[in-house]
């Protein structure tokens, strides 16, 4: 039987069998669940290998490539520059950015970035993903483009650009580059493991990304011109690229954070606990409230399934995620399982990291298994 190594509240038993049970059965390869509550690590557990030969075992300070998750990492950097009055969610891009106005841009909004919902949801061809590691040809590639539907009407998942985006505005506003801006305005005070990339002295920690099975996703069937065929071609995804120091060291904060469970929770516990975390103040309920704000609701142009987001997060959409209370929740997850859910009514959050992929990119039936378990252990 594989050891679950951590600790747990007794209340929590059940979630350290969840995660026994699925190392056992191979499902998992190595991963790691913590959940706080008010400032209370009551859960922090971890088990398994960090590489596909099993010769190395997951450890304490293992980190790991959490793909979208990274996403709340950097919706959390702008909601910052917004409680410090340096971002209007409200105002045009192009107010940071001013080139970003071309090809009929000019009117899309900050929001639309972070819910979603502003056209640009991937790169026009040709795009690879090496081209995502150089920012500069990023952004300008970004800024002359058009949007792929009418900002603002629905939504379509910026998948692989969402960082990009949101990390000019950064780069703009403050001077930094945005794994810069985490490190300094949200890594160093909250004393997290926790960083956008990773850098060399971290690779011998970082356990190894497995691949999951191909997509069941018919991309012949659909309209080249459509989004989701625009978004998942342009670049066509590597989970592969992972694994490579050059995907490490770059800076793309919709997909390359690198960190784990129990640094995630104490991160984003900011917003379950009403913006402070042990006296370091990040956000206020005012700011907070803008993640609640609905922005869109139905089948996503990209994913193809119900979704419903707020500004920055997702919110419950009983249709996709049937474990999540309908109630005031917000969260994402990345590709293979990743997830991170914030319970502000309970200062509850919850966070799973993972290195063998699960099929599919809104969650697991692991992840799915240990949310059900957390929560009703949580009463």
């Amino acid at each position: 039987m594989v050891d679950v190594h951590g600790t747990h509240d007794p209340r929590f038993a059940g979630v350290r069998d969840a995660l026994a049970e699925q190392l056992d059965s191979g499902e998992e390869l190595g991963a790691a669940i913590a959940v706080d509550i008010d400032g209370d690590l009551v859960v922090d557990i971890w088990g398994g290998h960090r590489n596909a030969a099993r010769t190395r075992p997951w450890e304490r300070d293992t980190i790991v490539n959490v793909w979208s998750t990274t996403k709340e990492i950097t919706a959390l950097a702008i909601l910052i520059l917004v409680e410090r009055g340096l971002v209007d969610l409200h105002a045009p891009v192009s107010t940071y950015w001013p080139e970003f106005a071309q090809n009929g841009k000019a009117d899309i909004e900050v929001r639309h970035l972070m819910a979603h919902t502003s056209g640009v949801s991937g790169w026009d061809q040709p795009f690879s993903v090496p081209d995502m590691y150089d920012w500069d040809k990023s952004v300008e590639h970004l800024a002359r483009q058009a949007p792929w539907w009418e900002p603002g009407t629905a939504s379509g998942y910026h998948a692989q650009n969402q960082g990009h985006l949101l990390g000019e505005i950064v780069r703009r506003v403050t001077g930094r580059h945005l794994k810069q801006f985490v490190a300094d305005e949200i890594a160093a005070p909250l004393g997290v493991d926790l960083q956008i990339g990773a850098g060399p002295e971290d690779d011998d920690r970082i356990a190894e990304i497995i691949p999951p099975p191909p997509l069941d996703l018919d991309l012949s069937s659909v309209s080249p011109d459509s989004p989701m065929v625009r978004t998942f071609t342009g670049p066509a995804a590597s989970a592969a690229a992972a694994n490579t120091i050059e995907w490490r060291r770059a800076d793309m904060g919709a997909l390359n954070g690198h960190t784990n469970a129990r640094a995630l929770v104490r991160t984003m516990s900011a917003i379950s606990r009403g913006g402070a975390v042990d006296g370091v103040n990040l956000l206020s309920d005012k700011t907070i409230d803008h993640i609640f704000d609905e922005q869109a609701r139905g089948v996503d142009l990209v994913l193809g399934v119900p979704l419903r987001w707020g500004i920055g997060f997702g919110l419950p959409e009983p249709a996709t995620l049937p474990y999540l209370p309908d109630e005031r929740i917000c969260f994402w997850g990345g590709w293979g399982g990743s997830m991170t859910i914030m319970f502000p009514l309970q200062k509850m959050t919850i966070s799973y990291v993972m290195n063998r992929m699960a099929p599919g990119i809104i969650g697991s039936d692991r992840s799915a298994a240990y949310s059900r378990a957390i929560l009703a252990a949580a009463g």
